[in-house]
């Protein structure tokens, strides 16, 4: 039994404490089956931190999550929220987590299980078998790029400001998590940027370049525009193995990627740090659904992505491969016998809750 490694569940706003819930059932399966012994606490994040603190996220929960072994993260915002000053919104807590741990590499895989072909947006032979990674450069970018803000110039009309920049520890850091990655799956990776337009893009292909002669000669690199990129899932998303991009790009390729698994609902997300000398890194994971304020307390929401970043995290965080794959094939298996939530619904097959999908995943584990 693995033990002592301490978790930290942040489920925040609209969804997130409903399929939160299904991935705590999960854990408490894995602990009651003696696969491992967790230190499970759980706080506010987001809206619900904004009601109860003031905040979206409060300094204590900050050294709470600084402490963990690994964070474990639901959803945050919605209408509620809108009003709030921009420096205290919601999605402030989810920026400030990520820069603080320092968590900088953002795995975001994409995945078609056989039983979801027919719900992706694309053709099935275009998406039968697809099974690629986006990583995504998470804590740079134009997100966190100086300056920034909205100015009021002489006229009284105002200017919105915002910075790309990278510099080459930044984008070098991520480049060798896409090449470690690659290696253990097709060794191939696709480095995406706007090198046409964008001298923060030029300085990312010269430095992804130079660092895969240097110390990946093994693995295949190529490189491909943004916009081709957008493209190019859409016509043959078999193409990629891993893509490795920045943090605005990656933003938006990773949810267009989504679409060709059939939903949002269905893709997990991991993001790792830098590891220190004992080994040990930040880890965040979270599903890249949004907190879907609209299916709240509906019963309506998928749990699946959530349960599926409580598998990379068992890989990433704790090396328990084993466990990982099992909840993994669980899912598969629940997909292609089980009735499903409403965003994956099939003719012929029954609809059902996120507290059934949970019942159906918990069988799965008992009879593996």
């Amino acid at each position: 039994m693995i033990a002592n490694k301490t978790l930290l569940l942040l489920p925040g706003d609209g969804i997130g404490p409903e399929v939160m819930a299904q991935a705590k059932r999960v854990l408490n399966w894995l602990q009651k089956t003696n696969r491992v012994s967790f230190e499970i606490s759980e706080d506010l994040v987001g809206g619900a931190a904004i009601d109860a603190h003031g905040v979206p996220v409060t300094e204590a929960t900050m050294v709470r999550a600084l402490a963990a072994d690994a964070v474990l993260f639901g959803s945050v915002g919605g209408p509620k929220w809108d009003s709030v000053p921009f420096d205290i919104r919601p999605e402030a807590a989810l920026l400030r987590l990520r820069k603080d741990l320092g968590v900088f590499a953002n795995l975001r895989p994409a995945k078609v299980f056989d039983a979801l072909v027919d719900a992706s947006s694309l053709k099935p032979e275009l998406v039968r078998g697809l099974d690629i990674l986006i990583v995504r450069e998470l804590i740079g970018g134009i997100y966190f790029g100086e300056p920034r803000g909205i100015e009021t110039l002489p006229d009284g009309s105002k200017r919105g400001v915002n910075t790309e920049v990278y510099t080459t520890a930044e984008i070098e850091r991520v480049g060798r998590v896409a090449f470690d990655m690659a290696r253990k799956r097709g060794k191939k990776v696709c480095s995406v940027e706007k090198a046409n337009v964008m001298e923060s893009g030029l300085l990312w292909r010269q430095v992804m370049t130079a660092l895969r002669n240097a110390e990946y000669p093994d693995v295949e690199l190529s490189h491909m525009y943004a916009d081709n990129c957008a493209m190019q899932l859409a016509r043959n998303p078999k193409q990629f193995d891993v893509i490795v991009t920045g943090n605005l790009f990656g933003d938006i390729l990773s949810d267009l990627a989504a679409m060709l698994t059939g939903s949002l609902g269905m893709l997990p997300s991991a993001t790792l740090g830098a590891a220190d000398e004992a080994g040990r890194r930040h880890a965040f994971y979270e599903p890249i659904h949004g907190s879907a304020p609209d299916i709240a307390g509906k019963g309506l929401a998928n749990p699946l992505a959530q349960i599926l970043s409580l598998a990379l995290l068992l890989r990433y965080s704790f090396d328990m491969e084993e466990d990982a794959k099992l909840i993994e094939q669980a899912v598969e298996r629940v997909l292609a016998t089980a009735g499903r939530t409403a965003d994956i619904a099939a003719p012929g097959r029954a609809q059902i809750s996120t507290s059934e999908m949970g019942d159906a995943l918990l069988a799965e584990l008992e009879r593996a």
